[in-house]
């Protein structure tokens, strides 16, 4: 041994330049990682006797959010499209957070029929809900179209979530304080709504598509919160990060995309470190007072423009309201 840490000390004089460079690059490397981390959700609260409800729960940071607000306590609902895969993470989730109070349900946000029959049964199977999680979503797929005939991304991002959050809006104010937590993007600062073409069937482009849509998500927050104002129940939007989920699967579909994009995955956030804001609004003491405000690394930050524009957030509203056949 004695003679192992000789060699050793023996090396790192023979090379102090090279040991000493190294050194700092990994002490600078590690601090960069911890600080494309972001914002860590420090909040004690504790949620015993409450009840979540999260879309899109069995993967990425709805999974590692269910995980988190069962360790403090709460009921989790799992609102998910595959039952397979959603019952799979059910399991891994009451391991993981010592909470059995873990319950499935079926819903797919690409279909209008399917969000009102989870709304039924919540008003009827809960008594509570004390935080809403939208969170599933979709990426930059091809022009799909919903069940209902919706250009994909605008209805299962927004269409979907607008109107499971109204139908939800009597229980959701009869367990007061309660929240709904809108998880959208830093992507909505480039979006524009397409009032004159919303499911842009004149000239489709994913990547624009997916910016409207998140747009809608910041948009709708704003609205949500001016109408609920008084209520006791308050509304909140954010942008998680740039995260390793599988939300990016209808962008790296080519082998060269796939092989660019490997050397990236150090300066992306995982689903638990990317969860912490989604966490943070649903939990933090200190935001009971705020509402209709947008978050990132778990902290306010200023919406975009246009994610402030008080007159496109009702216009929005009430074109939504109009599609999924709200009175």
């Amino acid at each position: 041994m004695q003679d192992y840490t000789k060699q050793v000390v023996t090396f790192v004089e023979e090379h102090r330049t090279a040991v000493t460079v190294v050194f700092v690059s990994g002490v600078g490397l590690f601090a960069l990682r911890r600080w494309l981390a972001g914002g860590v959700c420090r909040s004690k609260a504790r949620l015993d006797g409450k009840t979540v409800l999260i879309t899109g729960a069995n993967t990425g940071i709805g999974k590692e959010t269910a995980v988190e607000l069962a360790r403090k306590g709460a009921k989790v609902i799992l609102a998910c499209r595959d039952m397979g895969r959603a019952s799979k993470a059910a399991e891994e989730i009451k391991k993981r957070s010592g909470n059995d109070n873990i319950v499935v349900r079926r819903l797919d946000l690409a279909s209008l029929k399917s969000v009102r029959a989870l709304a039924k049964e919540i008003q009827e199977t809960e008594d509570r809900l004390d935080i809403l999680i939208n969170n599933a979503g979709i990426m930059m797929c091809p022009k799909w179209q919903t069940e209902d005939g919706f250009e994909m991304q605008f209805g299962v991002n927004h269409l979907g979530h607008f109107l499971l959050t109204n139908l939800l809006l009597d229980l959701l104010k009869k367990s007061t304080p309660s929240r709904v937590v809108n998880v959208s993007s830093l992507a909505h600062e480039t979006g524009q709504i397409h009032f004159d073409d919303i499911n842009m069937d004149k000239n489709y482009n994913s990547h624009t598509s997916y910016l409207q849509s998140k747009l809608a998500n910041v948009l709708f927050n704003s609205e949500l919160a001016v109408r609920l104002k008084g209520t006791g129940v308050t509304t909140y939007a954010l942008h998680p990060g740039v995260i390793r989920t599988e939300l990016g699967r209808h962008v790296f579909t080519s082998l060269w995309k796939s092989i660019l994009f490997v050397p990236l995955i150090f300066f992306i956030k995982t689903p638990r470190e990317g969860a912490q804001t989604t966490i943070y609004c649903a939990v933090d003491e200190n935001l009971k007072d705020y509402s209709g405000l947008y978050y990132s690394d778990c902290a306010p930050k200023l919406a975009a423009p246009q994610g402030r524009d008080d007159a496109a957030a009702r216009r929005l509203w009430d074109l939504s309201a109009s599609m999924v056949g709200l009175a």
